[in-house]
This record gives structure tokens, C-alpha cells and sequence, in this order.
């Protein structure tokens, strides 16, 4: 009998919810269409629960992965890149939330492990490289939220690879962006305003690109935004073997 290559687990750093429909108490989630579109490209998504990393060894529990998905959600507190002020617009910080998900990132570039980062998980990767962030983008007429626009990605990027394409439709829904690039990052796609919508770390020993839109929006019926997560799950299989 002919058995099924086994799928690639995918970690995923859960969110936390206060409350869920089906729930009694409170949740740790990830967005089914994220799930979703891992699972169509053929991996293994697994939620993994944020935990206290000085609790905890993060490395040792990616260890066991073959790829990293690092996921939207709030905002990071300003504190972890330096700000001393806050915005007002600022909202859903949780310093667990940000202490985990900043540990993944580290040690899933450590390790070089497969990762995607998408829209917060951008911008996380930004700050754990020791970037700054734009806490405000300047409002309703400024922000990029409930928009589909268009991006320019760099040609010879794994951005271009992984997408097929030189210009994608990217659906976003973020009011922060990359302000101070972190350490050996590039800009990788644009908006026509100038937003980083893209970032990646050349020279990398491992497979990594972000992305400060949602291609989970749109992945069902748009072949360059499921790419994304095709390339991920290649990378990964590439890790097991």
C-alpha cells in the first residue's frame, strides 16, 4: 500500500481571544482562512500556545517544526523599539503575545527554519531585528485598513518567486509600518504611497519572507497570494528531509 508523504508541520503562534462563539472561557485562535490556506498547500498547521519564553526554551519547541508562520494581529508595544510615547490610535498590545512571537522570530531565523511572516509577524521580524515601526500612518486617509491595492515587488525576490508575479493584489488591513529598517532587512515590495509592504534578510541560511498584507484574504481564488504559502510549505518540506 502506497502511503502519504506526510505532511510538513507548520508552527503557528496562537492568539488570544477573550471570547469565542462555541467556547465557555477564553481562547487561543488563529484566522481559519490562515489555517486554511497551509493546510491547501499541503502542510500541517499547528497552533502553538504562547508561553512566557523565560519559562520556556522557544528554541527547543521550533525545533521540532519544519516551518514558521508568524501571523497578523495587535499591535507591538512601542516600548519594545525604543518609543516612549504611545499613540493613541495603539490598540490589543499584550506583552506575552509580543515576547513570544519576538522569540520566535528570533530563533526561527536562528535556526533557520522556513518562515512567512504575515502583516504583525512583518513587523515583529522588523523589531526583532532591532527595527522601529510607525505607530500611526496617518489616520482613515492614511491607513491601509478594509483595502485591496495594488504592490510592486522586486524582481529576483523569493517575494517574486514565491508570488509568480511583479505586481500583486494585496489586502491589507494595517494602520503601522515599518519605519527603520532592522538589521540586514531589505524592502522587498511597495505600495504606490511607498509602504514597505514586503521584507526580506539576504543571506539568510534559511527560507524567509514577509509580507505586510494578508494573503490569507484572498488565497482561495488568487493563485499569487496562495503561493505564498506553497513556497512556505516547499521550503519546509525541504527542512524535513
Amino acid at each position: 500500500m502506497t502511503r502519504t508523504p506526510a505532511r510538513p508541520l507548520i508552527a503557528i503562534p496562537a492568539r488570544f481571544a477573550a471570547t469565542t462563539s462555541a467556547l465557555r472561557y477564553a481562547a487561543e485562535v488563529n484566522a481559519r482562512a490562515l489555517i486554511e490556506s497551509v493546510w491547501r498547500a499541503g502542510g500541517e498547521p499547528v497552533s502553538i500556545h504562547p508561553a512566557d519564553p523565560s519559562d520556556t526554551d522557544a528554541a527547543a519547541r521550533l525545533a521540532r517544526f519544519d516551518g514558521v508562520l508568524l501571523p497578523g494581529g495587535g499591535d507591538l508595544a512601542p516600548h519594545r523599539y525604543g518609543a516612549t510615547d504611545t499613540h493613541q490610535s495603539v490598540y490589543d498590545v499584550d506583552d506575552l503575545q509580543d515576547a513570544f512571537d519576538l522569540e520566535v522570530a528570533r530563533r526561527s531565523l536562528d535556526l533557520s527554519l522556513p518562515l512567512l511572516a504575515v502583516c504583525r509577524g512583518m513587523q515583529v521580524v522588523n523589531v526583532a531585528q532591532g527595527g522601529t515601526l510607525e505607530q500611526d500612518m496617518g489616520g482613515p486617509r492614511g491607513e491601509h485598513r478594509h483595502l485591496i491595492h495594488p504592490v510592486s515587488i522586486r524582481r529576483g525576490t523569493l517575494l517574486e518567486k514565491a508570488t509568480g508575479a511583479e505586481k500583486a493584489e494585496a489586502s491589507c488591513y494595517h494602520h503601522q509600518r515599518v519605519d527603520r529598517l532592522g538589521e540586514g532587512l531589505e524592502v522587498t515590495a511597495r505600495a504606490a504611497d511607498g509602504t514597505p509592504e514586503g521584507l526580506e534578510l539576504p543571506g539568510a541560511h534559511g527560507w524567509f519572507t514577509a509580507v505586510q498584507w494578508h494573503p490569507e484574504d484572498t488565497a482561495h481564488e488568487d493563485a499569487a497570494q496562495q503561493g505564498l504559502f506553497a513556497a512556505l510549505v516547499r521550503a519546509a518540506r525541504g527542512s524535513s528531509e
